[in-house]
């Protein structure tokens, strides 16, 4: 793919194993094991796989989400992300939304540049 180093199918396992890190396991309290390495690395899944994946993880990030109290969303989100700074659990969730925009607009580049 030229210059790109991320394809459309691994940017879409990053953004579900991001999800299902911070808003299923931290926040959801599930048991997922996040493998960054795998979201990058990962070659030649099939897409029936990859769309599984992403329809699995909604029930569970809708869950989470759903679950969290108006005191909790103020509260200072369970870990600390970025040096120096903490962010409020609102402001986390505020961020990955920022994060998977951000994602999803380069998968729609590519599409719309009819690379996939």
């Amino acid at each position: 793919m030229g210059d790109v180093s991320n394809s459309p199918g691994n940017l879409a396992l990053h953004l579900v194993g991001n999800l299902n890190h911070f808003v299923g396991h931290v926040l959801g309290k599930t048991d997922y094991v996040r493998n960054r390495t795998f979201e990058f690395e990962a070659k030649a899944i099939p897409k029936t796989e990859i769309l599984t994946s992403i329809q699995n993880t909604i029930p569970i990030i809708s869950a989470a989400i759903n679950g969290l109290t108006d005191l909790e969303l103020k509260k200072e989100f369970p870990i600390q992300i970025f040096p120096n700074e903490t962010l409020t659990t609102k402001g986390m969730l505020l961020h990955l939304t920022n994060h998977l925009n951000y994602h999803l607009g380069q998968i729609n580049y590519y599409r719309r540049i009819n690379k996939y």
